[in-house]
């Protein structure tokens, strides 16, 4: 039978009642009369931390009982998921499911087997005892496979969920919903001949209040298509992961719990009759304050324009009410003390000013209160800081409220020092320079680490970024400093580092250095900065660390005894550094072309753009870009490890990950609604082909004048590997000028960072590092998301080499899609140098004023620039280590000096 979805769909097997039926021990019948069916999905390996930790570690016997707890919380059902990269999930899921079936008081109940991979739901449907669902199928692949899968799982016996995608992508509006699950059905029903009973719709839930017009239909869609479902295609169920619903207010539980209890609400009206929901996560619908509940539903059933607009103000005072009622402010009838060290280590300024008045006006001097009170709540700050009992963003939150109490403390300090000229500057636990050294613009990291220290009673001089050492050297003589912290992002940093480290040797400055940033390395602090400097030099790799370094080298007592446990560390690493890399072997740059990955162009497809030459994008549209935002970087800049979303269900971290994404959420609201910051874009397709060298990628660049040649140089690996491992660079996978064939690069730059630094500046100046930090984390985040966005823009559809590509994000973030997009700088194609070559192509700075600096770092800082190529064997890499013979090839071919090209190469340079 035809299953064009224009022909009513007809059911031909008998009409009488049929109610999906499922069993493990004890059967499960769900009939009209039924209650909601709840599917508990803790035993998923994305849905449970602590689930996925206990399979990884093959603890299956105490995994049970993450099974067990959900059976006794009162799931009908357990989702059980072993789709994870680290695991074998076949052999996972069938070593589950067979301990599960000789736990009766978890066998009792059906199990669905989840995974996006046919081989393990079929090893599940295998050993499952009962009458067991199938999630998934769909049409995705296409209708062939559909049916395949669809008559196994009819021959096991299973029920199944039947996704809402088919070969052009997720349905996310009403009509999609209802044509992928029309036709889904009559292919079931009519040509595989599947119990109608046995079929179960997951019809995509959606979030909604996101800021984004196309979303605002989300829940509406998905209960209205929910009801076409139960009314125009007999027996067939519906299913969903209600929280999904709620996403846009992660870290506001009582609207997250408001909004799953309206969704369920309407949707189970409509017949939605089981799905994923947590049952700490519900409000009972009565309960519901009338105000709240006005606004949610506006939200799920789309009442107004602005609902989504009302909700988020209307939010931000049911956290308060929240918070309020669930803290309680009997803390204010404390003593004193214990009001102060409250507000500090939670972070409430509310009050601060009131206590320190009331502080001041029992001390005799308006110091003590600093010395005092102040000091006595920071010190457990970083007691708990240390002991892992607080995270950083909450140290940072204490430090807006440290400098709050400073603040209307220090009119009252200047005019003590007017009646007593002896009393002095008092630089607690000691003095710190930090500074973003020369020709770096980043400073997110150090901005952390000093906010830290302050917390620690350190006072910090902060010189900010792009920093020349004859400055850092001047200021830190003048303001008679302790220590000195150096700050780098880019390679170049590292020189920079290392040049700062021979000027102090040479000017007899003997200060304790602290090496911090993304490329530093305990590595290259020890083998290359260590040797130059003859004090202490330490590398730091996170905020909390700092504070014991800086403590451990200011202790008088035993000062000397850690500088020269330090250095004799950094002599021990450094030897056993360089005898490990000279026993690698490199081949020459001869032999690693010889080597080189080759494209058999004769068979290659090669796609000629749809457009070619040079587009400007100049105020692109925030609010498409947030769909694209990897949010794992924002969190492990706060260092806050984890994968999102999962982290913020996490055991440790999730509380506060949760609290930091809801501030973050707010903010981000705010920056689109007001339009506080600007992004800007600029990219090119052109024709290209590899020169005869095999290493440099000649480009040809119509400007609308005239035509341009340019030249890439790409660097190649000459680590000696296995046989038949090549030795690859970027010109590989472009097509040589020899073959004949005409191939196609591209290259871009995008920013989403005008407007970051003066937005940062401000929160400064009001004491406000919390959100200085908060809004530079999220200018980063949005420029990321540009270059994600803009790349999908040009596969699909300026290139067209992808015009049929749908990726999730999650999709995007793993690098599903073909072709690659490597930056200068980063493993592929370490020499900053190509970006001149880049921004005089494009003319990057004249056409959307993104600048590069002494060292080639970009400003604004939140900026990404790189290549594209798109063939569908490109793939990134990273050079390793290479020889001299190349590093002098290099500096022949780019037209620079041997010494120019091995500063810019040092950090790849391999050692002799």
């Amino acid at each position: 039978m035809s299953n064009d979805s224009n022909i009513p769909i007809t059911d031909t097997r008998p009409s009488a009642a049929r109610y999906l039926k499922l069993s493990g021990l004890e059967p499960l019948v769900i009939t009209p009369e039924s209650n909601f069916v709840n599917v508990g999905e803790r035993t998923n390996v994305a849905g449970s931390k602590r689930f996925l930790r206990l399979i990884k570690e093959r603890k299956f016997e105490e995994a049970l009982d993450v099974a067990r707890d959900q059976v006794e919380g009162g799931a009908q059902i357990i989702d059980i998921n072993m789709d994870d990269g680290l695991i074998d999930g076949k052999e996972a899921m069938v070593k589950f499911l067979n301990l599960v079936i000789a736990e009766p008081d978890i066998a009792k109940v059906p199990i669905m087997i989840d995974s996006s991979k046919w081989d393990i739901i079929e090893a599940g449907l295998q050993v499952v005892q009962g009458k067991c669902v199938v999630n998934s199928i769909s049409l995705k692949e296409g209708e062939e496979e559909f049916i395949n899968h669809a008559k196994l799982i009819k021959r096991y016996g299973a029920a199944v969920i039947v996704m809402a995608f088919d070969e052009v992508g997720q349905a996310d509006n009403y009509d999609r919903r209802v044509e992928i699950s029309k036709r889904s059905y009559d292919i079931l029903v009519n040509q595989v001949g599947f119990p109608p009973e046995d079929i179960i719709f997951d019809l995509n839930i959606f979030p909604v209040a996101t800021g984004m017009d196309e979303h605002k239909l989300n829940a509406l869609d998905f209960i209205k298509a929910t009801k076409w479902v139960r009314e125009n295609l007999p027996y067939a169920s519906v299913s969903g992961g209600v929280s999904n619903v709620s996403f846009s207010f992660r870290g506001n539980n009582p609207v997250r719990e408001a909004m799953h209890s309206v969704f369920l609400y309407h949707a189970i009206k409509a017949g939605m009759n089981m799905g994923i929901v947590n049952p700490t996560m519900l409000e009972i619908y009565d309960d519901i304050p009338k105000d709240l509940l006005e606004h949610v539903e506006d939200v799920i059933l789309n009442r107004r324009e602005d609902a989504t607009e009302r909700l988020l103000d209307f939010a931000e005072s049911v956290v308060g009410k929240a918070k309020e009622s669930k803290i309680d402010l009997s803390w204010r009838e404390e003593p004193l003390q214990d009001r102060i060290t409250r507000a500090l280590v939670k972070g409430i300024d509310q009050y601060i000013v009131e206590d320190v008045e009331e502080a001041r006006m029992a001390a005799d001097k308006p110091i003590e209160v600093i010395e005092g009170h102040l000091m006595i709540g920071m010190n457990v700050v970083g007691d708990l800081f240390g002991s892992g009992k607080m995270f950083l963003p909450q140290v940072v939150k204490s430090a807006r409220v440290m400098k709050k109490a400073v603040a209307y403390l220090l009119p009252y300090i200047e005019e003590e020092k007017l009646k007593n000229p002896q009393v002095g500057d008092d630089k607690g636990n000691g003095k710190i320079l930090m500074a973003t050294v020369k020709g770096d613009v980043h400073d997110i990291g150090k901005n952390i680490v000093s906010v830290v220290l302050a917390c620690n009673n350190y006072e910090i001089v902060d010189l900010g970024v792009m920093v020349p050492p004859e400055k850092i050297i001047a200021e830190a003589i003048a303001h008679n400093v302790d220590v000195i912290g150096l700050s780098g992002l880019i390679t170049p940093s590292l020189d920079e580092m290392v040049h700062l480290a021979k000027e102090m040797e040479r000017k007899n400055f003997k200060v304790p250095l602290l090496i911090g940033g993304a490329t530093t390395s305990k590595a290259h602090t020890a083998v290359k900065i260590d040797p130059q400097y003859s004090e202490a030099v330490v590398h730091v790799n996170d905020a909390s660390r700092a504070v014991t370094v800086v403590g451990d080298l200011l202790q008088k007592d035993t000062s000397e005894k850690y500088k020269k446990t330090i250095k004799e560390d950094y002599d021990v690493f450094r030897e056993k550094f360089l005898s490990r890399t000279k026993k690698k072997e490199y081949k020459s740059l001869a032999a690693a072309r010889e080597n080189r990955f080759k494209i058999d162009w004769e068979a290659s497809s090669i796609v000629k753009p749809r457009q070619l030459g040079i587009q400007v994008i100049e105020d692109v549209d925030l609010e498409k870009l947030v769909p694209f935002i990897d949010w794992t970087p924002f969190f492990r800049s706060w260092e806050l490890h984890g994968k999102y979303p999962d982290i913020l269900t996490d055991e440790i971290v999730g509380e506060q990950a949760t609290e930091l994404f809801a501030d973050a959420q707010k903010m981000l609201q705010s920056i689109l609604k007001d339009k506080k910051l600007t992004g800007k874009g600029i990219f090119g397709l052109f024709p290209a082909n590899t020169l005869e060298n095999h290493d440099d990628i000649e480009v040809e660049v119509n400007d609308g004048q005239e035509d341009k040649t340019y030249v890439f140089r790409t660097l190649r690996q000459q680590l000696k590997r296995r046989e038949g491992v090549p030795d690859y660079a970027l010109a590989d996978f472009v097509a040589p000028k020899e073959s004949g064939k005409q191939d196609y690069v591209g290259c871009f730059c995008v920013t989403t960072g005008f407007g970051t630094d003066e937005l940062a500046d401000a929160y400064r100046k009001n004491l406000d590092d919390y959100n200085s930090i908060l809004v530079k984390a999220l200018s980063d985040r949005l420029a990321e998301a540009f270059a994600e966005y803009l790349h999908l823009e040009v596969r699909r559809e300026h290139w067209g080499y992808a015009a049929d590509e749908h990726l999730k994000n999650d999709e995007l973030i793993d690098e599903k899609y073909k072709g690659i997009r490597p930056a200068p700088g980063y493993p592929a194609c370490p020499d900053h140098l190509e970006k001149l070559t880049l921004w005089d192509m494009l003319k990057v700075e004249e056409r959307i004023g993104v600048k590069l600096t002494d060292s080639l770092a970009m400003w604004p800082a939140s900026s990404v620039s790189g290549y594209y190529f798109g063939n569908s064997e490109a793939r990134y890499f990273g050079l390793g280590k290479i020889k001299e013979d190349q590093v002098a090839d290099f500096a022949e071919r780019k037209g620079i000096s041997l010494e120019e090209a091995t500063k810019w190469l040092a950090p790849n340079i391999a050692d002799d």
